[in-house]
């Protein structure tokens, strides 16, 4: 009996294979020109309160390619020992293995850290902790999908500002976020990922819209003061378009509907 030539030990291939074949749209853009919005428009916006059940209050934000769950538990009795007329707010930020282009170790490092620090910067004024003494607030951010330190930051002071609405929680107003990234002459909102990169500089303003208050403004790079003062101009203009969208949410969920 004649022996086959097939090789059980192996996993073979199919006889039979075609070149593979790339879409133009697959491959890298390497120009900064936008094809899907204009350089002073944000990327839309999916805002969804209370899908948390277990928190006092939750919300899921996306933003194109930049996806975050927020929940807020709390105000409950502070461990300390140590009586405070003002209560805390503390945020948690933490990065999902799978939420970058390289996988992430479970395990907390400075970037988490400074997000959730400019995340507290850009909220903490808006609450109204002294009527929580000895209490804690406790805020918690998953990063699902990154695109951007900039829109994580961003998207993750409107999450957390929304979730703290959802729970109740007395606040002087709803915060707004925006980024804006300066590339040549140019100024580009809501910068993605590879758009901050190529940037001379970048700022991320947050704002309480109906007070015409400012809370928080993070610049990191280099740029002139007056690029510096025609970002936050964008990025306030675009707050209170962002801050209508946080409103309708809010509305929507409690069964309410706008004026």
């Amino acid at each position: 009996m004649a022996q086959s030539s097939f090789d059980r030990r192996r996993i073979n291939g199919p006889e039979e294979s075609r070149p593979v074949v790339f879409d133009d749209a697959d491959q890298e853009d390497t120009s900064m020109a936008r094809r899907d919005r204009g350089v002073t428009d944000i990327r839309p916006i999916f805002l969804q309160p209370g899908l948390i059940t277990q928190a006092n209050g939750s919300a899921y934000i996306e933003t194109e390619r930049t996806k975050l769950a927020c929940a807020v538990y709390g105000p409950r009795q502070s461990k300390t020992t140590t009586y405070n007329e003002r209560g805390r707010l503390n945020v948690d930020v933490k990065f999902a293995p799978f939420s970058c282009a390289r996988r992430r170790a479970p395990l907390r490092d400075a970037e988490d850290r400074s997000i959730a620090i400019a995340i507290h910067q850009a909220i903490v004024s808006s609450v109204c902790l002294e009527l929580f003494p000895k209490s804690t607030i406790d805020v918690f951010i998953s990063i699902i999908e990154n695109d951007g330190i900039e829109g994580c930051v961003a998207s993750g002071s409107i999450a957390a500002s929304t979730a703290l609405a959802d729970a109740g929680i007395e606040m002087l107003g709803l915060v707004a976020s925006c980024s804006a990234a300066v590339c040549e002459d140019k100024i580009y909102l809501d910068p993605t990922e590879k758009e901050a990169a190529a940037s001379h500089g970048t700022v991320v303003f947050a704002c309480m819209p109906a007070l015409s208050s400012i809370t928080s403004i993070c610049q990191s790079g280099r740029m002139s003061a007056e690029d510096s003062l025609k970002c936050m101009e964008l990025c306030q203009d675009r707050c209170i378009d962002i801050h209508a969208v946080v409103a309708q949410s809010l509305l929507a969920n409690n069964g309410g509907s706008p004026s």
